[in-house]
């Protein structure tokens, strides 16, 4: 019984523990990345402004511009790259779907050879071929999963993809300009604003990552400030030639 028990403990303990990060990210990686781009290149923008030394009022409709323009052309390309994904994946699903339908035995024997070379035994790897091809739909699927690596039931929507991507962009984009909106008149308060969200979006990002939060969150603030350094020195050099 003691045996039992210590079994049981351990499986127990085995199943409390033994869990993954997610790796696909899900919507947290897409999302964060949405706004993390959407703050740097704001961020950039409108420090490259600044450093032309123009009024706090062009330094404003530049940030309000840029995250309009990013915003909608981020939307607009995820639509487009998703819709052609996903267009294709369709017609690869229709070609299956024909083989199928004119060559059942053929796919059969396809699969099952798939299922061989995985190191199953060929009676075995027949038998289960021939129990899944029973269902067309259950073997549009498998064959689907195995030759494309796809989830036909699972594929993903170019309207969820450029509505996230608009509103993520456009989120991390109003960090910058957000302090000029409440009163700021100088750089400053954009500036700090800014790095403060670019090291959060970091910490977040350590979330589907294996690094420590702080370590993350650095790393992006150097990237970041790094970015708004040099469009700043190069706004400098150019207000002074144009000057």
């Amino acid at each position: 019984m003691a045996i039992i028990e210590t079994e049981a403990a351990l499986h127990e303990a085995h199943r409390d523990n033994h869990t993954h990060r997610d790796v696909n990210g899900g919507w947290l990686r897409p999302a964060v990345f949405g706004a993390m781009d959407g703050l740097v290149s704001n961020l950039a923008l409108m420090t490259g402004v600044a450093g032309g030394e123009v009024g706090h009022q062009t330094i404003v409709l530049s940030g309000l511009a840029g995250l309009a323009a990013g915003a909608f052309s981020m939307a607009a390309g995820e639509y487009t790259s998703v819709a052609s994904q996903r267009e294709l994946v369709e017609a690869e699903l229709d070609v299956e779907r024909r083989e199928l339908r004119k060559h059942p035995k053929d796919e059969e024997a396809e699969l099952a050879a798939l299922y061989q070379a995985r190191g199953v035994e060929p009676e075995l790897a027949k038998a289960v071929a021939e129990q899944l091809s029973r269902d067309p739909e259950l073997a549009l699927e498998i064959h689907a999963r195995e030759e494309l690596g796809i989830d036909p039931g699972d594929l993903p929507s170019p309207l969820v993809a450029a509505v996230s991507s608009f509103g993520s962009f456009a989120l991390g984009a109003l960090l910058p300009v957000l302090p000029y909106l409440l009163g700021a008149t100088t750089l400053w308060p954009a500036l700090l604003l800014a790095l403060l969200g670019l090291f959060l979006c970091g910490a977040v990002v350590a979330k589907v990552t294996a690094r420590s939060w702080w370590y993350s969150g650095l790393r992006q603030l150097a990237l970041g400030g790094a970015a708004a350094g040099v469009t700043y020195a190069l706004g400098s050099l150019f207000g002074t030639a144009v000057g």
